[in-house]
């Protein structure tokens, strides 16, 4: 063949010629000869009809998902080119008379996903992530439940500047969902999915929040195509701006109020630290830990008010705390753990300590009387 391009290099017989070094390129697994031939064999135009040019157009995609990352990049361009034009003569191919309808749009299922898998492979490489998600997108609208597809189209929602985290988390919990997956694959993007939510969120959030976030967006993304437009997730920024002027008193307010604003709330304040939190000892009960039941006050009013507790804190590595009296006024310094929403509103506290001005003196142990010492009797002399 090499001969017979070489002196008709103009020849109408190419369009045979062309077609047949894709063929023997690709049993040589010469991926590179594949590409060339069939880009030679397309460029004859109009020659060439459509089954030729989608069998070309189609052992060209192949041969370029087998490139290695810097061939795929240089080759990015064109290999986006041929994929539509893969597609344009997919849809030119006529049906065959034996074929039905349904069986034709079946067999033309599997090549369909292949030119969109490759234009999205070749956006990725030239770094266009934008057009990476239409194609992972027009392979999701024939084959919606593919964990690899969704996955990818995470990622690239994730390489986006700036990143669509949104859209990123809600690909990857499809991903975990899919029916397609195995327990070890689902396990692995889930465990992947948990430290993108931890880190966008800054990576203080209670584990038991980011646990209940990824359990929510499971099931939305288990029951629903599309991610609903009212699903988002709090970021490091928002959770950071409420912390900047949050105070005790303000959680209590916002967490007794419910609503979006005392989940903000709750994410901002679980696990931290507050200092010196006022309050009337309703309970004590010694132990180790020693567990206080307080009220929260802020007022002489609300002390002398306060009957029930709305806290339990429990003092660890502090066995004088055991000495706070009941209907005393104290302040300890803990961390937030938990809390109980309305009717039965409650916080819970952990590692927490008393400040020692509000722990009442040890009673000392009574005196014992100093020994007395026999009179001496006064001698007869």
């Amino acid at each position: 063949m090499d001969d017979f391009v070489a002196k008709y290099p103009s020849s109408a017989l190419l369009v045979y010629v062309y077609p047949l070094y894709v063929n023997a390129y690709n049993q040589l697994k010469n991926p590179d000869k594949v590409i060339e031939y069939a880009d030679k064999t397309v460029g004859l135009g109009e020659k060439v009809d459509a089954g030729t040019r989608y069998g070309v157009l189609y052992a060209r995609a192949l041969a370029y998902a087998t490139l290695k990352p810097d061939a795929q990049a240089a080759g990015a361009a064109k290999a986006r080119e041929a994929a539509q034009a893969g597609l344009k003569a997919l849809d030119e191919v006529k049906k065959p008379d034996n074929l039905s309808e349904d069986d034709f749009k079946k067999q033309k299922l599997q090549p369909t996903i292949l030119f969109h898998f490759t234009g999205a492979t070749a956006a990725v490489a030239a770094k266009d992530f934008s057009a990476a998600t239409g194609e992972y997108k027009a392979i999701l609208a024939l084959n919606p439940d593919d964990l690899s597809t969704n996955y990818n189209l995470g990622k690239a929602y994730m390489a986006m500047t700036p990143p669509q985290q949104m859209d990123a988390f809600w690909y990857f919990g499809k991903a975990v969902t899919s029916k397609g997956a195995t327990q070890a694959q689902s396990n692995q993007v889930k465990k992947y999915l948990r430290s993108l939510i931890a880190n966008y969120q800054g990576g203080n959030v209670c584990d038991s929040l980011t646990d209940g976030e990824m359990n929510e967006l499971l099931q939305l993304a288990g029951s629903s195509a599309d991610r609903p437009s009212s699903y988002t997730l709090p970021s490091a920024t928002d959770i950071s701006g409420i912390q900047k002027d949050m105070t005790i008193a303000s959680v209590f307010t916002d967490l007794k109020a419910g609503g979006d604003k005392s989940k903000l709330t709750w994410l901002a304040a679980c696990g931290l630290e507050f200092p010196e939190v006022p309050g009337k000892v309703i309970e004590v009960t010694p132990g180790d830990p020693i567990v206080l039941k307080i009220a929260f006050v802020t007022s002489d009013a609300e002390f002398d008010a306060a009957t029930t507790p709305n806290m339990d804190v429990k003092v660890v590595g502090q066995p004088e705390a055991a000495r706070v009296e009941k209907d005393s006024a104290v302040h300890f310094t803990g961390t937030l753990v938990a809390y109980d929403p309305d009717p039965a509103f409650f916080l819970h506290w952990d590692k927490a300590k008393v400040k020692a001005e509000d722990i009442p003196k040890e009673k000392g142990a009574p005196k014992k009387p100093a020994p007395r010492r026999p009179t001496r009797k006064p001698s007869g002399r």
